[in-house]
């Protein structure tokens, strides 16, 4: 495909794409909060079930067919440090899927990422809570090929561990919400086919929501709030701020940090958590906004004209097929300030104390690595081909072999223009440096995104399971098109 092909088939197929939700320029609804599973619990052991299904959804006023696990995003499943879980779930879909506990550190032989679970059939996930685990994960599907179009089509949900933190009274006494933010693109009632430009960039949709709504209003009872967040998106990237307020950033992708850390904005990369502390000293309606960010994907210039102000990505993308479609290329993601929510204030806000220490964080001895790894984020991108170390992902070939106990160094370098968010399965890690420069806290993660040209250095401490599990882009397309590896961790 030369350069005019390429622009063509983009300005085609983004315009059939983004035809019909247009971003209500002040939609405003009440804030809803995501449904808890039903559980059975009884002598440390809770039992629940999932189940993965077509259904219509309502969103911005008008119907759209979806997949998801009985509405978006999916139950809330919460359990507690040392609990054993049995997790029945089933696929009612009309197509092969599977389930991925993601940030989970489980056997991989439970949370299998190469699993097949035919249309109709069941698989039951067993599997015990870490003691130390306390924090916000997820579930989604991981069917290889097939990770960006069900991801996006609705198949989503909430997994947060409880632990003897959660009990510190700063934390007890907050009003807990969880925001699951994701973006949407819609022909008609359905989500349109994928697009050669969708699997180059990665898809973002015209309709931004915070828990299926757009732009709603959350009323806050109490002067402190403890905000649980996950981006659920396919490559759209938010960064966060709130209007007049810092956000005190209390957890990260695999639990609490050792003290909170005062924000003016946080950046959150597909797939990645986030908790924060919102203390309200004031009367006033508040915005939670996602500030411009430019993440070096490529799109057609023209589409943007006219944007002003709230409107931003939303009406923007929605004009996918107006005049001046056949510009130069730009970078995607918002170029004005979006409004994701509006948060009221109470009359008389008193807001609790921060914690003066949280959770320790165990701290990693590079010098004490039994590896280093060099992993190198390629792509040829007019192909949509994705890479690691010059390699397309191969499920019978084994990147990495790696002994059980052992504590390694990886090198990732994005040699791309485009970031990257890289996720590993099953094994939690410490960001170590970027460039060369050293991570401002230790903290827990499991997935750490990669500017363009960015080398970020992280220590994975490979223990208590062994097993086969993978590692890969967390922009989904990127994944279904090959950038992912293998890992084997033997005993």
């Amino acid at each position: 495909m030369n350069r005019r092909e390429l622009l063509k088939y983009g300005a085609l197929g983004l315009a059939s794409s983004y035809g019909l939700f247009r971003l209500p320029a002040f939609a405003q609804s009440p804030f809803p909060q995501p449904r808890t599973l039903e559980v059975r619990r009884a002598d440390g052991v809770v039992e629940a079930q999932i189940t993965a299904r077509q259904g219509n959804l309502i969103l911005s006023g008008k119907p759209a067919r979806l997949m998801t696990y009985g509405g978006f995003p999916g139950p809330i499943l919460r359990v507690r440090e040392g609990e054993t879980v049995r997790l029945n779930f089933t696929n009612n879909l009309p197509e092969p899927t599977n389930l991925h506990l993601h940030g989970l550190h489980v056997p991989p032989s439970v949370d299998d990422p190469l699993a097949v679970i035919p249309p109709g059939e069941s698989r039951l996930y067993e599997f015990a809570i870490p003691k130390g685990s306390a924090g916000t994960y997820w579930y989604h599907p991981h069917l290889h090929g097939r990770v960006a179009e069900q991801l996006y089509a609705g198949l989503a949900g909430l997994l947060v561990v409880e632990g003897p933190m959660d009990a510190l009274p700063e934390l007890k006494g907050a009003e807990e919400h969880f925001l699951v933010l994701k973006d949407w693109a819609f022909s008609g009632d359905q989500i349109p086919a994928w697009t050669q430009m969708d699997w180059m960039n990665g898809r973002e949709g015209n309709l931004l929501t915070v828990n299926a709504a757009v732009r709603p209003t959350l009323r806050a009872q109490k002067a402190t709030l403890r905000l649980r967040l996950l981006n659920a998106s396919n490559a759209r990237y938010y960064r966060l701020a709130l209007e007049n307020h810092p956000l005190y950033l209390i957890a990260t992708d695999g639990g609490f940090l050792e003290k909170p850390v005062e924000l003016t904005e946080l950046p959150l990369a597909p797939g990645e958590r986030a908790e924060v502390l919102v203390r309200l000293s004031r009367p006033g309606n508040y915005r939670l906004q996602a500030l411009p960010y430019d993440r070096g994907a490529m799109m057609m210039h023209g589409s943007m004209n006219g944007m002003r102000g709230d409107q931003g990505m939303g009406q923007g993308m929605g004009g996918m097929g107006d005049a001046g479609m056949m510009g130069p290329m730009m970078g995607m993601g918002a170029t004005h300030l979006e409004t994701l929510l509006t948060l009221v204030a109470p009359a008389n806000p008193k807001p609790l104390p921060l914690p003066a220490s949280l959770a320790p964080v165990e701290p990693l001895e590079p010098s004490r690595a039994a590896a280093t790894r060099r992993l190198v984020l390629g792509e040829r991108m007019m192909q949509a081909e994705f890479f690691i170390n010059d390699r397309m992902f191969d499920p019978g070939r084994v990147d990495i072999q790696a002994k059980l106990g052992t504590l390694e160094v990886w090198e990732i370098v994005n040699k791309t223009d485009m970031d990257h968010p890289f996720h590993l399965h099953t094994y939690p890690f410490q960001v170590l440096s970027r460039d060369g420069k050293p991570a401002p806290y230790r903290a827990w993660k499991d997935t750490v995104n990669l500017r363009k040209n960015e080398t970020v250095r992280i220590a994975v401490p490979l223990r208590d399971f062994s097993g086969v599990t993978v590692y890969h882009c967390h922009i989904v397309e990127h994944e279904d098109r090959g950038m992912m590896g293998v890992l084997e961790v033997r005993p």
